[in-house]
């Protein structure tokens, strides 16, 4: 039994919370004096959240650690003087997709998708590299040479003497896999929308780390799932060691929510199979069916009264006499009709009432007693939890032992030609076809390929059509694809982001033989950021000729605008203007680089001013000057020179919510001075800014 606590709020507990919601991965276990286990703050972690330089901290304490974790986060909050450029070469539907295919280093991409993308994200979906014990493909700055690591992580001595025996099984590789995870997992997170969702597709040499870093990052209560995914035929899953090990044919999903509180149900997700399938294979192995009742009619119902529940909210009950009811079998013989032709004729009345036992259950049996064979009851309220929660709905009950009703129409569909009964989604994915996977996007990748279907069982995770959906190591971009495919088949307006590194495929990497010979002869660059637009075109044609002559054949959105990382668009001197001599002044009257286009500039003010960079953009010319009109008039755009307060004050016509110039564009110092004054009059809601 608890204590009175006897005493005023404790306002340093209330801190620590105040501060876990800011900085989740800065609160830890420490002991107290009485050696006791308590909630702290992790300061050396605090500090260096707070800092632009490594902090040290020896504090030892129950956490998440390895060498070159402080610098990863360092990496992480660290910020960037780059932009991403578009290009419309490659891209398809440049002016009118809502999708986007962004090539870099994600690192990079995800600190400049910060302002625009926070919160906005639904689901990510990522399979990074796996960890081989090889050199990974991102080399972040932080990265350290394997001496430094060595003596960092006390595996050598001050001589150079290794104290392990086998470096290859040793943290080594597991430390740097982790520093190219976390940085990469805390910019994620901020994407994410409350409600959304992120799911990792992990080999079980990383999947204790995963679930480790995936707890700092997002909190141990926000885990969702750990999936286990049949990813081969029975032959088992490739690998090495298994002469000493089973094969390996799971590998694994980890799910966690941004808020579980926001993240909504998962009861939307089933398996599907015919009804007469899971009918049979029961009976085959000895089980017993159960939707087997069929209620006929019942005369009208009658009001029997009102109980609370156990939070005192209503629960109405209902009595109905004259229940008519028969079976399955009964219905067959009487009527000269098969079993799956009694089932569809009797869809909405087939039930069975050998459910489990329910506290509302228990409550209508103390108010109500038993029942006659010829009662039922129907009781409405509405549930505090679970799949209905907040929904009001009605149950109903029969028997002596008023046992509740499950109907059939609840867990089958009967839409189609024939009856599909809908399993709950487990834990244990099976279904997927990798028999055939590399051929789907109508072009081979070798690393990683995962199945359309399996990507869609992830994308169905967030209980919507819409939204942004995001692959932050898409590869062949089968995360594009299954976007594209969801939205062909329930008229979906989803929309992604995927980005990858521009890397370069190895040709003497034999697993790649027969995919290099088809890239070859179709034309296609041997760098994987090639590979997935080329499947984008293919998959979106396709999809395209599928649905064409119905009415989404031209809503749906196979297009996507490429945009490429690369160095700001502004000379050094935008950024460190003390550091220019007096001398030099008059090279650097322009601050933009001279190789930047006006689109160029358009994006990087889109990355600057947290601006969706898929809008629509129109251009026009106006008085001789190119503008840039973003989403209508939400930005107006201008990086012509030789502005004046005549063209000003056309573009304040069209009072725009941002407007932005460039700083030098101007026909002098006075009309620079007079741009404010003129929108204060004719839109003063007009925020405006240059560059």
């Amino acid at each position: 039994m608890d204590k009175l606590k006897m005493h005023s709020k404790n306002l340093t507990e209330a801190n620590i919370d105040k501060l876990a919601i800011l900085f989740p991965n800065c609160i830890t276990e420490a002991l107290d004096a009485k050696g006791e286990l308590q909630k702290t703050i992790d300061f050396d972690l605090l500090r260096q959240e707070l800092s632009a330089s490594v902090v040290e901290g020896p504090q030892e304490r129950y956490q998440l650690n390895w060498p070159g974790k402080r610098e990863a986060l360092l990496a992480a909050n660290a910020p960037i003087a780059k932009t991403l450029r578009p290009c419309r070469d490659g891209s398809v539907d440049f002016n009118k997709t809502k999708n986007l295919f962004i090539e870099g280093d994600n690192l990079e991409v995800l600190k400049l998708l910060q302002e625009a993308y926070l919160n906005q994200v639904k689901l990510i979906y990522i399979d990074p590299p796996y960890n081989t014990g090889t050199d990974l493909i991102y080399e972040d700055d932080f990265s350290e040479s394997i001496d430094v690591y060595l003596e960092k992580s006390n595996q050598v001595d001050v001589h150079g003497n290794r104290m392990v025996a086998n470096p290859e099984a040793n943290g080594k590789y597991h430390s740097k896999w982790l520093s190219m995870m976390y940085p990469r997992l805390r910019l994620a997170k901020n994407l994410l929308d409350y409600d959304g969702v992120i799911c990792v597709s992990i080999s079980d040499i990383e999947l204790k780390n995963t679930i480790s870093v995936l707890n700092e990052v997002f909190g141990e209560l926000n885990y969702v799932n750990t999936i286990s995914v049949m990813a081969k035929v029975s032959a088992g899953a490739s690998g090495g060691g298994e002469d000493k090990r089973l094969k390996k044919n799971v590998e694994y999903i980890v799910i966690y929510a941004k808020s579980l509180d926001d993240f909504n149900t998962l009861a939307h997700l089933y398996t599907e199979r015919p009804l007469i399938d899971v009918i049979n294979e029961m009976r085959a192995e000895g089980e017993s069916w159960k939707y087997t009742s069929i209620l006929l009619g019942a005369d009208e119902r009658i009001f029997f009264g009102t109980i609370k529940d156990g939070d005192g909210n209503p629960i109405d009950i209902y009595k109905r006499a004259g229940v008519r009811r028969t079976t399955i079998s009964k219905a067959c013989k009487q009527e000269g009709i098969s079993e799956a032709d009694a089932y569809k004729k009797y869809f909405k009345q087939i039930f069975s009432d050998t459910n489990a036992q329910t506290s509302i259950r228990t409550r209508v049996m103390d108010a109500v007693g038993r029942l006659e064979d010829s009662e039922i009851l129907e009781v409405e309220y509405v549930p505090r939890s679970g799949r209905d929660r907040g929904v009001k709905v009605v149950h109903t009950y029969i028997s002596n032992t008023v046992r509740r009703v499950i109907w059939l129409h609840d867990v089958a569909d009967a839409s189609g030609d024939q009856i599909i009964k809908k399993e709950k989604l487990g834990t244990l994915w099976d279904n997927f076809d990798y028999n055939n996977v590399g051929k789907e996007g109508d072009i081979p990748f070798p690393d990683g390929k995962k199945p359309i279907d399996l990507i869609r069982t992830c994308i169905d995770l967030y209980n919507g059509r819409e939204g942004i959906f995001m692959d932050f190591f898409a590869g062949s971009c089968s995360l594009p694809h299954a976007v594209m495919k969801a939205n062909s088949l329930d008229s979906g307006s989803r929309r992604f982001i995927a980005i990858q590194i521009d890397d370069a495929i190895d040709k003497s990497n034999k697993k790649y033989e027969s995919a290099i010979k088809f890239y070859e002869e179709n034309n296609i660059p041997l760098k994987i950021t090639e590979i997935g637009k080329e499947r984008m075109r293919r998959a979106g044609s396709r999809l395209k000729v599928d649905i064409v002559g119905t009415e989404d054949a031209n809503q749906l959105d196979t297009g996507f605008r490429v945009l490429k990382i690369d160095t700001s668009n502004m000379k050094e001197v935008y950024y460190t203007p003390d550091a220019v001599s007096q001398d030099l002044l008059s090279g650097q009257v322009d601050n933009i680089r001279e190789d930047r286009t006006a689109e160029d500039l358009l994006f990087q003010v889109l990355l600057d001013w947290g601006v969706d960079l898929a809008l629509p953009i129109n251009q026009q010319v106006i008085a001789g000057k190119t503008v840039f009109f973003v989403d209508g008039s939400a930005l107006v755009a201008c990086f012509d020179t030789s502005i004046g307060e005549d063209f000003v004050k056309q573009l304040a016509e069209y009072k725009p919510l941002r407007v932005v110039f460039r700083d030098a564009g101007f026909v002098s110092d006075s009309v620079k001075i007079n741009v404010e004054q003129m929108f204060k009059l004719l839109s003063p809601a007009t925020e405006i800014k240059t560059l």
